[in-house]
């Protein structure tokens, strides 16, 4: 019954009473994403997975104001994790959404995430899959792998230490598989693995 931003500012707080944290309680959106990212060094997408206009709002803004980006999924149990890097390629080069219905933005952006599919294997149920109705599996472990793997990499970046792939790389670690993949897909979503990719998933879930 709470603010999310609240709930976890309070949490953060918690943890370290000395954090400066601004909140920004209303929804990012093309009128106020400049007032967002400002005084960022990096961002961190925690952007609801189907919430794609705000998203690609802050990830063009970000390559517009030369500022590191980070975004992650939780898939299955595994955690799926893209990179953009100032002056390299911006996430709608890789993930090529405009014009795009929000079902096929979400199947790019899947795609786009985890070319490698390793958590695609174990899906028992693939009810749970509904673009539509904006839902799809994931499980509080690859949540836990996700935040990891993301803060390592937002460590790498502010401390200028150790090597950071970038899109067009992106990285999945399934820890249910037991497996890790690093993908190179030159062209993003315009590649012809991730067309093949996309055109299946198209297929399966009726797009």
């Amino acid at each position: 019954g709470r603010p999310k931003v609240e709930a976890m500012a309070e949490q953060a707080r918690d943890i370290n009473p000395s954090m400066d944290i601004r909140l920004f309680a209303g929804k990012v959106d093309e009128s106020n994403v400049h007032e967002f990212l400002n005084g960022v060094d990096l961002y961190v997408d925690g952007i609801d997975f189907f919430a794609s206009a705000a998203r690609e709002a802050v990830f063009r803004t970000c390559a517009e104001r030369g500022i590191p980006a980070i975004t992650a999924a939780p898939l299955g149990m595994s955690a799926a994790m893209v990179a953009f890097l100032p002056g390299r390629m911006t996430f709608e080069e890789y993930f090529r959404l405009t014009g795009l219905t929000d079902a096929e933005k979400a199947i790019q952006f899947l795609i786009g995430f985890a070319p490698g599919m390793l958590h695609r294997h174990y899906l028992m149920d693939r009810s749970r899959v509904n673009l539509a109705e904006r839902t799809g599996p994931s499980t509080v472990m690859g949540c836990y792998l996700c935040a990891g793997v993301v803060a390592t990499q937002a460590l790498k970046i502010l401390l200028k230490r150790g090597k950071v792939y970038s899109a067009p790389y992106a990285i999945q670690f399934d820890a249910y598989r037991n497996k890790l993949v690093r993908t190179w897909r030159p062209g993003g979503n315009r590649n012809w693995m991730n067309r093949l990719a996309v055109a299946i998933a198209k297929r399966q879930l009726g797009i």
